[in-house]
């Protein structure tokens, strides 16, 4: 211990301890986040260097999404996968207080930019007269640019009050990584009211994204309904899909930070969910299954066939 108030290390349970089901474990993750660095990485690619996409702004929101999960990930999985092979699986504390701070800055501009999709996927449908004009250059990038301050203030809202709390008793984490619920419940104080802030600020900033994403969803669909039967269930094959990981992910980040009473196991399983899962699954949902994205990979590849120089 320093100073009797800050501990040197937390020491994580990690998610299993079979040996077995670590190598299991190991594997599957190790795939995962290749996956994940791999197809958001291919996104921000073809969206920078492609032409078409470049000037649309849908494909600009989803290349700063790819970007936020490629971090987002990285935050929590790269060392989980390194302590499949540890007996003793630690973290220093400011190593921890830098997983809490990331996690919460990614994940408050995720679900921000998520919404700033949903706009952009309603103003394309609903309003596609005045669509470049309402969705211009500058709207862009200050949208952008606002998600990344929700995310900040989210995160600062929480950490200003976390590091000053004192650590003095146990430093056990039954998780794999760091998250802000499992570490307050170690402090040497009554948190309850930390606890509130955590259920104020996490839980309704995810719950009131997710209800504005649900909304925006439901007057795009009721939109195209009106103006054709056949047009609804073509929005609602390719939306569908959208909405299945929108709740997905958010009903993860509800269960863990704005349920009161929740399960510690499903607590670890869902903070693994929305770590992992979600960043793996957003380039096959919003990339991978549309046409355009695909048009782009196959522009790409026939540009690096005919660039390589012959012999």
């Amino acid at each position: 211990m320093k100073n009797n108030s800050m501990p040197d290390e937390f020491i994580l349970l990690g998610l299993t301890n079979s040996w077995e089901l670590e190598i299991f474990f190991f594997v599957i993750f190790f795939l995962a986040y290749t996956s994940i660095l791999a197809g958001n990485c291919l996104i921000i690619l073809m969206v920078t260097f492609d032409s078409q996409l470049h000037s649309t702004p849908m494909y600009f929101l989803l290349a700063n999404l790819s970007l936020l999960d490629i971090i987002f990930s990285t935050v929590t999985v790269p060392k989980m996968i390194t302590d499949f092979f540890k007996e003793r699986k630690t973290i220093s504390f400011w190593g921890c207080m830098a997983q809490i701070f990331l996690a919460h800055l990614l994940g408050g501009s995720e679900v921000s930019l998520l919404v700033v999709m949903a706009v952009d996927r309603y103003v394309a449908i609903c309003k596609p007269l005045h669509y470049t004009t309402i969705m211009n250059h500058r709207i862009l990038v200050g949208s952008v640019l606002l998600s990344w301050t929700v995310g900040f203030v989210h995160t600062m809202s929480q950490m200003v009050f976390m590091v000053s709390l004192p650590f003095c008793g146990p430093n056990v984490i039954d998780d794999a990584f760091c998250d802000l619920p499992l570490v307050l419940k170690l402090a040497c104080t009554d948190t309850s009211v930390l606890e509130l802030l955590v259920v104020a600020f996490s839980g309704l900033l995810t719950l009131i994204s997710f209800i504005l994403l649900l909304v925006s969803y439901i007057v795009i669909l009721v939109t195209v309904w009106h103006r054709s039967s056949r047009g609804l269930s073509k929005a609602l094959s390719t939306l569908s899909a959208h909405i299945t990981v929108v709740i997905l992910f958010f009903g993860s980040l509800i269960i863990v930070y704005a349920w009161p009473h929740s399960n510690d196991s499903l607590d670890k399983f869902f903070s693994v969910f929305y770590s992992v899962i979600t960043p793996l699954l957003n380039p096959i949902i919003y990339s991978l299954r549309n046409q355009e994205m695909k048009a782009a990979m196959v522009r790409l590849r026939n540009w690096q066939i005919f660039s390589k120089p012959h012999f």
